[in-house]
């Protein structure tokens, strides 16, 4: 009789976690399918996006199979190889943290290469600006002298300079033209560069003493952007060191005593300590480098 009273406290308290897990869906159901949206066909849509600012074409199944490989296949692959060596604790913990970081990692690999692209305009603004100048300088339209741009410059500038003139070949007003660059390199100089060209194009002005000021500013700002990456280098420097100090001092505890790691990753809580341990160093690691990362 105990028994069945326990188990009908276990099944009762299992009803209630339904229910209340049931509510809980009913209530937040547009959150939860907007972020099942997010990260699953609103990751691949992202990347989609961030590709046609790199000037990339990709084919989209390509982006599904490439993400469905690096969350669910990496995870498969681990468990795999660890089941075969009959380790199945750690390797269920691998998996899983393999999952996550691959099901993580497209999103700011993604935004990484778009920012490596966006410093690289930036580098040429003050080469593209000065060459505009003269072409302004010279008599040439802004067209025109853009044209010089386009056959003078590397990518990234050319590449974006192309597509202002592709765009106002098709009918599109140059003033939006210019708006939509501002929109895909997002930095302080072009919003300057856009906005004082698109003003002086309507009200009247000098356009080449304009861009001359431009550059000087761009310079100066090039310059001390410059000398902060050299003095927060040794901090970046020192943050990825304490990150990495972690895994160093666990393989020379696995190699000099590999008995004393087994519990690590072979009992609950040692994965779970282990969890929490890399969870903590990646935040502590993300935080030095937000300290040390100074804008301006």
């Amino acid at each position: 009789m105990e028994e069945f009273i326990a188990i009908l406290g276990r099944k009762g308290i299992l009803f209630i976690v339904g229910i209340m897990f049931f509510i809980f869906s009913y209530k937040y159901n547009k959150n939860i399918f907007t972020w099942i949206e997010d990260n699953t066909f609103g990751t691949r849509n992202y990347i989609l996006e961030k590709f046609e600012l790199l000037f990339l074409e990709v084919n989209p199944d390509h982006i599904t199979y490439v993400l469905l490989f690096l969350s669910i296949g990496s995870g498969v692959i681990v468990l795999s190889i660890f089941g075969f060596l009959d380790v199945w604790g750690m390797g269920i913990f691998l998996a899983l943290l393999s999952s996550f970081i691959g099901f993580k990692i497209p999103k700011p690999i993604i935004d990484y290469l778009v920012e490596r692209r966006i410093k690289t305009y930036s580098g040429q603004m003050v080469d593209g600006l000065t060459l505009l100048t003269n072409g302004i300088r010279a008599g040439l339209s802004v067209p025109q002298a853009i044209g010089m741009v386009v056959d003078e410059m590397p990518a990234p500038i050319s590449q974006e300079f192309n597509l202002i003139l592709q765009q106002n070949k098709i009918g599109i007003p140059l003033e939006e033209c210019f708006d939509n660059l501002a929109k895909r390199v997002p930095t302080e100089d072009n919003d300057m560069f856009v906005s004082s060209i698109n003003i002086l194009r309507e009200t009247g002005g000098n356009l080449a003493e304009t861009f001359d000021t431009i550059v000087g500013v761009i310079r100066e700002r090039i310059r001390l952007q410059q000398k902060i990456d050299t003095l927060t280098a040794s901090g970046m420097f020192q943050g990825l060191v304490i990150a990495m100090m972690p895994f160093g001092i666990g393989c020379i505890y696995a190699v000099s005593d590999p008995e004393s790691m087994k519990p690590l990753f072979t009992t609950p809580i040692g994965l779970s300590l282990s969890f929490l341990a890399l969870i903590f160093d990646l935040a502590g690691f993300i935080v030095i480098m937000k300290i040390v990362k100074i804008k301006i």
